[in-house]
């Protein structure tokens, strides 16, 4: 029989996709659509299911799979609440039969059991908030920091995070959202991963280089945010204009931060052509959270806006704020309203140095397109590793030419 010349390895041909729970469209589901988009024949699980049907158009009529979380009572709005049941849940998940497992994690989807000859890679966005660096902050805000019920949920918290360690070791390669997270990673979890940018559509979204004059924030209204911080800040500088877009179980709270400021302006929810749109005419965008990545800078930035954003976190990757470089914004060090204040100042002094063009350009860097370039590139070479060690393994060890191997003989390894 005639060699053949066998350059790499046939793809897998049953993947599946993890994704931890479908609710709302925010980041990690632009992630899983990108996904989807490299394997459309893919089968998709995640542990519950409650995303609104008008926000579904990115998964292509697809139903996941779900766990019995679906089924608890008062699922659809408290899921979070039995995040103690989601590694039990999340391991009921039958995967057996895929070549190759991607997931979508940010709490408990890289916990799916796999077998040894099959590839898992498992993209990152964060180890589980609640359960690691968000704990007393969590605990803060759900009015559990004393009593017997506080102690309660600090001992599930304990577990998931004994469980949430354990499980990395069936995890083959680690991909992290930024490199915030991957040093994250490499704290909590001891292993090195690969940083692929979450994507953002910047084609979609309008550059205008003529600004208007008013500042903007736009987020949800939740505690780790500091959207009050912001209004605060801004309170105490009538003579700036500051815009808030978003919605959520803050707003009240915010509203009260900025009674009787004539210079701000909460507007609530608005739909995407009124917020992409204020983006492209704002000023400056102001960003005062410390988050995994965070999309709405790079996004601001596609609208040739400048961000002015707390210098902790992911934002330090996607915003250029030092000299030397061509600047997208500047960063401040410590979320306080002084600090806050500061930096508006010194973007008033700074801030014409700023080109829309370069804020542009910079945030092609994070396009789609780019995403699934880099993300399809890393899943290749794991699957052609994986192959590889597959093969050597059930040769006794040896290496393999793979060059040289027969048709027959690579049916007999492969299948």
């Amino acid at each position: 029989m005639q060699k053949r010349q066998f350059i790499g390895f046939e793809q897998p041909r049953r993947v599946a996709i993890v994704h931890d729970w479908l609710t709302i469209s925010g980041g990690a589901e632009r992630v899983l659509e990108q996904m989807l988009h490299l394997y459309p024949d893919a089968d998709l699980y995640t542990v519950c299911d409650f995303l609104d049907e008008s926000k579904r158009g990115f998964l292509a009529g697809r139903r996941p799979q779900t766990t019995f979380i679906q089924k608890m009572p008062f699922a659809k709005k408290h899921y979070r609440s039995y995040l103690g049941l989601m590694p039990l849940a999340i391991e009921q998940l039958d995967l057996s039969s895929y070549d190759l497992v991607l997931s979508s994690s940010y709490a408990v989807a890289k916990g799916v059991l796999t077998g040894p000859d099959q590839l898992h890679v498992s993209y990152i966005h964060t180890p589980v908030r609640y359960a690691w660096h968000l704990q007393h902050q969590y605990l803060q805000e759900m009015g559990l920091a004393r009593g017997i019920k506080s102690w309660i949920v600090r001992w599930l918290l304990h577990k998931v995070r004994s469980w949430d360690t354990r499980t990395t070791a069936g995890v083959d390669v680690m991909i992290a959202n930024s490199a915030y997270i991957a040093r994250q990673i490499y704290k909590v979890y001891g292993r090195e991963s690969q940083v692929v940018y979450p994507p953002v559509e910047v084609d979609a979204l309008p550059f205008r280089a003529s600004k208007d004059d008013f500042y903007l924030t736009a987020s949800r209204l939740v505690p780790y945010k500091r959207i009050d911080l912001i209004v605060q800040a801004f309170a105490q500088m009538p003579e700036r204009r500051l815009v808030v877009i978003g919605e959520g179980p803050e707003r009240a709270k915010i509203e009260a931060a900025a009674f009787g400021h004539k210079n701000i302006e909460i507007l609530g929810y608005r739909p995407t052509p009124e917020l992409t749109s204020a983006m492209s005419r704002a000023r400056a965008f102001i960003f005062a959270a410390i988050e995994d990545f965070g999309i709405t800078p790079v996004e601001a930035q596609a609208c040739g806006t400048p961000v002015i954003a707390l210098g902790i976190g992911g934002a330090c990757e996607s915003v250029r704020g030092f000299s030397g470089q061509a600047r997208t914004g500047l960063f401040f060090q410590e979320q306080t309203i002084e600090a806050l204040i500061d930096a508006v100042d010194r973007f008033e002094a700074e801030g014409s140095e700023i080109r829309p063009e370069d804020c542009r350009a910079n945030a092609v860097r994070f396009s789609a397109q780019n995403f699934r370039s880099n993300l399809s590139r890393i899943l290749q070479k794991a699957w052609e590793e994986h192959q590889q060690r597959r093969l050597e393994s059930l040769s006794g060890g040896s290496s393999l030419d793979i060059a040289e191997l027969r048709d027959d003989e690579l049916s007999l390894y492969t299948n």
